[in-house]
């Protein structure tokens, strides 16, 4: 622990003893007068009644307001310290200082006398000074600059506990004028041959860092930290990537290559619980070279999921589907078709990781238990089917907290099958009654959405149909009839063939519902079998002549959307109760939607030439589902977001990142390295790493290492001056380019754009930068029938092909554009920046296009090219002949 703790805890755990011994061993203050406190025959504690006495053993001794001259008489102690014998008794001494300053007491005029007192052999009472020094040093930079000498003297005792904890004192006084005292004392202690001084002197890094940017550039310990990932204890180690990553945060995290990665992987069994998470943390940033090295590094890992620390089973699971998603098959690989796919992977990487995640929730704290619920939710929904024979873990207990017992319903509904479904029914069937209203609701949900998904086979629609429709007579459970209409409404749309078993009850049931959304969801189921239903328009008769008592508006606007239809099934019967709700529902200012509602209705029945057509539209089944998710229901974009979130709050809100952290504090994600220095083909050859001894033994066998990287000699560019993108400034023909490429044929290999991408001008002048001049196609003089009028004429149909732009402007005699396109990432992800000129007089269009990652194949990357401007032509089509 770090020493506020220390120090703390220690002030506690001698409260008891020290009133004790301070009542029996304190004399009077030889140089005055004054009684001590709680002393034989001295005055009562302050605060005390007069009369009364300090018993031993009360702990609040230290914690007590402090009385007038009480810090003048701990002087009067201090001074006396160094002649002092009785080691406990100086202990005691430093314990009532720190008592009162942990108070709020200004105890800094004691600040001299604890200098004096540091000169000591006892570590406790260094560790007291050395906090009273850190305490008061922001505060009172003048007097902290006193103990400089001293704790630098420290840092080369010779006990390394005390070297340790003056070299963390000297780093936390967070002066700025300490830094030229701080810098060799911390290089030093990088180098000390204990394992403690040394990672006290990484951490006293990142202090240092924090305080001065500009002299911690200047010192280059960011390349010490790096040769220091390879010190032989394991603690130093996990500090140097913690440092790494802080001080790198803005880039994204410390660099990592194959060599880095490897090292801290052959070494993981050596690292504390704490110091596996920081490794595993990295792994999901390291992109495998190839297959080979991506599953040896799975096999590696695998003993980790074996341990009953739950952080480190959830990083294990982290890093496995980010290898997964690296080193698996994707649409358009021109691997063997015998190469696993991401999918593949993934169901394998949860099967795999199944055993463990069961065994920690039943074994876990109940916050534990809580968090991991939400993990398996988020797996669940990756891979469905998985779990489904685990269903009875997820059972509620007695026991359990509510908001564990809420998760574990939902979970129970995706695990349905035609297996499990009728047990999994019958459960939640007994948890629709339960005293937690919350815990009925989630109940007939989930049973409903059993029916909607169709996961509980061959009846159990109809069959959970008809428990719904009992629920709806649930009087003295209101809440439950309510959420079983809202429950049936779905499922008369998912399923419409389940309306003969529906129907009945409504008319029943809208008298007993009270909450606006069950009711509405009766009217609404009104409307749809009202055909079936003799009693239907008179029910609704009654709830229109009380429409002015009608609060809610979702109540009021299913009531004419049932008018409405049941009009169509039984007019002579509606006729006059359509009139009267079409009146009151125009003239109703209450909602806007509800009001815009009656008058479509209104001139859809006054303007149709043919009743026929107005029916259809309003009794269509358009409404109907077709598959198994309504729109407003579909989260796959959030859900496939927060698979790239996993192991982070992400989960557990169930939002991104940005919904709820400052976005300057969001840590930046960034996959690397780039480039390997093995081909993607080549085989991953285990080689001893020499830096680590005994690796395998501990991790089941299996061994990986670094391997001898291969040399890339970089291909030289001429590399052009550079352009003026917003400026229009630039000459296009002027550019130092190769032979322009012709338009060949349409490839057959497939270009797709993503929808929605968004560059800002930063990002864009730098992917154009990134690109050597030498890579760009130039297509010239593409010649073209007609022109544009405006820049609008060019942007709006290069839009909806998902070619977007980032600048255009007018100019005397031509229009300009820069433009921007995505690849989709199944198909490489790459960027295209094109600088398009449209001459107007002859009106012709000039390319230049500039690939920015993406596939790297030369005659993969040129048909793409190809394809674009096929593209670009077909969405300008009106100006070409």
């Amino acid at each position: 622990p770090g020493p506020p703790v220390l120090f703390h805890a220690l002030a506690h755990q001698a409260l008891h003893s020290y009133r004790r011994r301070t009542m029996a061993t304190f004399p009077p203050n030889r140089t005055s007068n004054m009684p001590v406190p709680g002393g034989p025959g001295g005055a009562p504690p302050p605060g005390a009644p007069p009369g009364a006495s300090s018993s031993a053993g009360h702990d609040e001794s230290y914690f007590t307001e402090s009385r007038k001259g009480e810090v003048n008489e701990l002087r009067m102690l201090l001074r006396t310290f160094a002649t002092e014998r009785d080691k406990q008794r100086k202990r005691d001494i430093m314990k009532k200082v720190i008592a009162y300053m942990t108070l709020g007491i200004d105890v800094s005029r004691l600040f001299t006398e604890m200098m004096l007192a540091i000169e000591t052999r006892d570590l406790v009472i260094k560790k007291m000074v050395y906090l009273f020094l850190c305490n008061y040093a922001e505060t009172h930079p003048d007097l902290a600059q006193m103990c400089t000498n001293t704790l630098v003297k420290d840092c080369g005792n010779e006990d390394p506990m005390v070297r340790g904890l003056a070299l963390r004192s000297l780093c936390s006084l967070r002066l700025p004028q300490m830094i030229e005292y701080t810098s060799e004392p911390l290089r030093r202690s990088l180098q000390d041959g204990h394992a403690y001084v040394r990672k006290t002197g990484v951490m006293g890094i990142l202090k240092m860092y924090h305080l001065n940017k500009e002299d911690f550039d200047k010192a280059s310990f960011n390349d010490i930290l790096y040769d220091m990932l390879r010190d032989p204890d394991s603690s130093v180690v996990t500090n140097c990537i913690l440092v790494l990553n802080e001080i790198m945060a803005d880039s994204g995290g410390m660099a990592l290559n194959r060599a880095v990665m490897l090292h801290l992987l052959n070494r993981i069994h050596e690292f504390s619980e704490f110091g596996i998470l920081s490794v595993l943390d990295l792994v999901p940033r390291y992109i495998p070279a190839n297959d080979d090295e991506g599953f040896q590094i799975m096999n590696l890992l695998d003993p980790v999921l074996r341990t009953a620390n739950a952080g480190a089973v959830v990083a294990t699971i982290r890093a496995f589907l980010s290898i997964a998603d690296a080193v698996g098959k994707r649409p358009g690989d021109d691997r063997d078709e015998d190469s696993p796919t991401v999918d593949d992977l993934k169901r394998q990487v949860v099967v795999r990781i199944k055993a463990p995640l069961v065994t920690l929730l039943a074994s876990g704290s109940s916050e534990l238990t809580y968090v991991l619920l939400k993990y398996v939710d988020q797996l669940i929904d990756l891979c469905p089917g998985i779990f489904d024979d685990e269903y009875r873990v997820f059972y509620v207990r007695y026991h359990d907290q509510t908001h564990i017992k809420h998760s574990k319903v939902r979970i129970l509904a995706k695990l349905a099958n035609p297996d499990n479904a009728p047990d999994i029914v019958a459960e939640l069937g007994e948890l629709v009654a339960n005293v937690d209203e919350m815990m009925g609701r989630i109940a007939v949900q989930s049973m409903a959405s059993i029916a909607m998904h169709d996961s509980g086979g061959q009846g159990a629609v109809e069959s959970i149909a008809r428990r719904l429709v009992e629920m709806l007579d649930l009087h003295g459970i209101p809440h439950i009839s309510s959420e079983a209409a809202t429950a049936l409404a779905s499922l008369v749309r998912r399923h419409p063939s389940i309306v003969s078993v529906v129907s009945a009850p409504l008319p029943r049931a809208l008298k007993y519902i009270s909450e606006p959304a069950g009711k509405a969801s009766v009217i609404f189921l009104l409307g749809e079998c009202g055909e079936s239903i003799m009693e239907a328009p008179y029910v609704l008769e009654k709830v229109i002549d009380s429409y002015d008592s009608i609060a809610d508006a979702a109540v009021k606007t299913a009531l004419l959307g049932a008018t409405v239809k049941l009009f169509f099934y039984r007019p002579p019967e509606v006729k006059n109760m359509l009139g009267k709700v079409l009146k009151k529902a125009t003239e109703d200012v209450s909602s806007q939607d509800l009001h815009d509602r009656a008058l479509f209705y209104y001139r859809l029945l006054r303007s149709s030439p043919d009743t026929n057509i107005a029916k259809s539209i309003v009794t269509s089944k358009s409404m109907t589902m077709s598959t198994k998710h309504f729109a407003e229901e579909d989260d796959s974009e959030l859900r496939a977001a927060l698979m790239h979130e996993f192991n982070t709050l992400c989960t557990i809100y169930r939002c991104k990142a940005e919904n709820f952290i400052d976005e300057e504090n969001i840590v930046k994600f960034v996959k690397v390295p780039k480039e390997h220095p093995l081909p993607r083909e080549a085989p991953v050859t285990p080689v001893t790493d020499p830096g680590v001894n005994a690796i395998t033994n501990h991790m089941g066998g299996v061994a990986m290492a670094d391997a001898p990287q291969q040399s890339v000699t970089a291909v030289p560019s001429t590399v052009s001056a550079e352009v003026d993108l917003l400026g229009f400034g630039d000459d296009v023909s002027a550019m130092s380019v190769p032979t322009p490429a012709p338009v060949g044929p349409a490839s057959l290999q497939s270009l797709s754009l993503k929808s929605g991408v968004i560059l800002n001008g930063e990002d864009y002048q730098n992917k154009w930068s990134s690109v050597p001049d030498a890579e760009a196609v130039i297509i010239p003089a593409l010649a073209m029938s007609t022109g544009p009028t405006s820049t609008d004429g060019v942007e709006e149909p290069l839009k909806a092909f998902n070619v977007f732009t980032m600048a255009s402007g007018e100019l005397s005699t031509e229009f300009k554009f820069f433009l921007y396109g995505q690849e989709e990432d199944a198909y490489g992800g790459g960027f295209f920046l094109i600088q398009a000129v449209v001459s107007k007089a002859p009106f012709d269009l000039s390319l230049t296009i500039k690939p920015n990652g993406g596939d790297t194949n030369p005659t993969k990357r040129k048909e793409k090219i190809d394809q674009l401007v096929e593209l670009i032509k077909s969405a300008l089509g009106e100006y070409f002949p």
